[in-house]
């Protein structure tokens, strides 16, 4: 049975007579005749009980209906949804975005988002931010939202939020009995604490090892994990500090006791960016898509810098 034949038929079980049918379909009733013989042909049995005026269905006939029902309801919304994604109003965005930052940034866009778009899926792969380029270069997610510095030149990298690297430090640190938080210092300030470590999955882990070689720099080491939060938690518990961009040093660090220090001496290359691949026709609700996430970060940045 095609697309067709379906609404022939239906048009018929509607309207009780060829003639009616035809007229509504505007075509013959020679022709509409044919394709019913021919549909009840395939099927080997009568669809219609044709002794009564108007036709009636037989419980075949009934059955045969809720399919072609069926059918044409499926091809309806289909047809839609190609016009929706023709106009780009409508489609699937691939998402790639660290665990963390996922935490930090989509409870504030995805409700924007998804009353802007709400015939996009969103389909959401999370991972280490270091991982994500591949990711992209591999064609498995169409957008990437990844702490990295722009290296790939086959990757777009459009900026949306600017890290700052410092160290956190724990309520029963040495450094923050010392120095107010806020205070800009260098890793000799800290070279008598101990440290929670990110693994080698993380950007920070990368800024970490590239500092630490620098300065020739080999603290204690507590505990290195996969998790940003479970790092937080432990340094803010122990006393200890952690490597770690200003973007996570937010009012929960602060209430627990903490302290943030920007570091001094170091310059930053690594950001927040959205990433896609060149050369691709960026749908306008991908752009929206940056567009909305760019947007809460300035505001979550803004409370940051100006809490009251």
């Amino acid at each position: 049975m095609n697309m067709k034949q379906a609404l022939y038929f239906k048009t018929i079980a509607k309207y009780g007579t060829i003639t009616a049918a035809a007229k509504q379909l505007y075509i013959s009733q020679p022709s509409l005749s044919q394709t019913l013989r021919q549909i009840e042909d395939e099927v080997g049995t009568p669809l219609f009980d044709r002794s009564t005026s108007p036709f009636h269905l037989t419980y075949a006939g009934e059955r045969y209906l809720k399919a072609v029902e069926a059918m044409l309801e499926i091809d309806a919304r289909l047809k839609a949804e190609i016009e929706s994604i023709r106009h780009e109003n409508g489609g699937r965005l691939r998402l790639g975005i660290s665990v963390t930052r996922a935490m930090q940034v989509l409870p504030d866009v995805i409700p924007i988002f998804s009353k802007e778009y709400p015939n996009v899926a969103l389909e959401l792969t999370e991972t280490a931010s270091a991982n994500l380029e591949g990711l992209l270069q591999k064609g498995e997610v169409d957008l990437a939202l990844a702490a990295t510095e722009p290296s790939e030149v086959n990757i777009t990298y459009e900026l949306i939020e600017k890290e700052s690297i410092g160290i956190l430090a724990g309520p029963d640190s040495r450094i923050v009995s010392r120095i107010p938080t806020g205070t800009p210092i260098t890793l000799k300030d800290v070279e008598r604490e101990s440290f929670v470590s990110l693994d080698t999955s993380h950007s920070s882990r990368i800024i970490q090892d590239r500092l630490f070689r620098r300065y020739s720099f080999h603290p204690r080491v507590l505990l290195e994990t996969s998790s940003l939060e479970v790092a937080r938690r432990v340094a803010l518990k122990s006393g200890a500090c952690m490597v770690l961009p200003d973007v996570y040093a937010d009012s929960f660090v602060f209430a627990a006791g903490g302290g943030f220090y920007p570091l001094a001496d170091y310059d930053n290359h690594r950001h927040f960016y959205a990433c896609y691949r060149n050369g691709e026709n960026v749908k306008k609700y991908v752009r929206d898509f940056i567009a909305i996430a760019s947007a809460v970060l300035a505001r979550s940045s803004e409370k940051r810098n100006h809490p009251n």
